[in-house]
């Protein structure tokens, strides 16, 4: 199955915003590198529409979700209980660090999962309660 994906260079640990169209496992291989690193961002789709996108920025054990319906449109994906409400963590988003509160961080595993389950419908519905910004 294909997918179209941009990533944090494992290399110079910044965004590159270019976009490639690769089979999963190159996802997954990125995936994997940037998680031996401790942190990444990463923006998803499928290979026949423009939207929507998945976004997983994480740090060490902790992730965030974002999803974009539309030029106009962002949403967060409401978090696990990983991290109690009231906590703040940081991830990166594109090259720098944005703090979210608990209630949107998932354990970077779960987050994973649900990233590799877009890839398999190109729905995010099924993936969790979200909030839109």
């Amino acid at each position: 199955m294909s997918v179209v994906w941009a990533a944090t260079s494992p290399e110079s640990g910044l965004f590159h915003p270019v976009e490639r169209r690769s089979e999963v496992k190159d996802l997954s291989d990125r995936f994997s590198d940037l998680r031996s690193r401790g942190r990444g961002y990463v923006e998803v789709r499928s290979p026949n529409r423009e939207f929507p996108v998945l976004i997983l920025a994480f740090r060490d054990d902790q992730a965030v979700v974002h999803l974009m319906s539309d030029t106009e449109r962002m949403s967060l994906l409401v978090g696990d209980g990983t991290v109690p409400s009231g906590a703040e963590v940081e991830v990166p988003i594109m090259d720098d660090l944005a703090a979210f509160t608990g209630d949107f961080v998932l354990d970077i595993d779960r987050a994973w999962d649900l990233v590799h389950g877009f890839t398999q419908t190109w729905s995010a519905g099924s993936l969790g309660e979200w909030c839109e910004l």
